[in-house]
């Protein structure tokens, strides 16, 4: 079992038990449900979604919010004396993928 989804303007490839890190989201500890599927694999065939797959559902549960180790950006003009240094760090939502839904159907859950 497979599915793709979007969120926070990524698409992730996902299945039941595996842990990912999105976009930040602003919840607590608990399960979500991302509706936004692009495909999803059953084992035998494959379900386009155009956008979406209709009735498709990921349940998730959050893990933690963090933020990812940081990036320096440096930028620097030659022989004009200019340089700047600036660090940022993304911050992030890790869940845990429990099961993968389409039409009300667990096709999939996590062991």
């Amino acid at each position: 079992m497979y599915a793709v989804l979007r969120q926070g303007g990524h698409q992730y490839g996902v299945q039941p038990g595996e842990v990912i890190q999105i976009e930040k989201l602003d919840t607590a500890d608990d399960e979500i449900v991302l509706e936004d599927v692009l495909a999803v694999h059953d084992g035998e065939t494959l379900t386009l979604g155009e956008p979406r797959v209709e009735n498709a559902v990921v349940k998730a549960k959050v893990l933690r919010n963090g933020k990812a180790k940081k990036i320096t950006v440096y930028k620097f003009k030659r022989r004009k004396g200019y340089s700047r240094k600036l660090g940022h760090r993304q911050p992030f939502t890790e869940i845990k993928i429990l099961s993968i839904a389409v039409d009300g159907k667990e096709l999939a859950a996590a062991n």
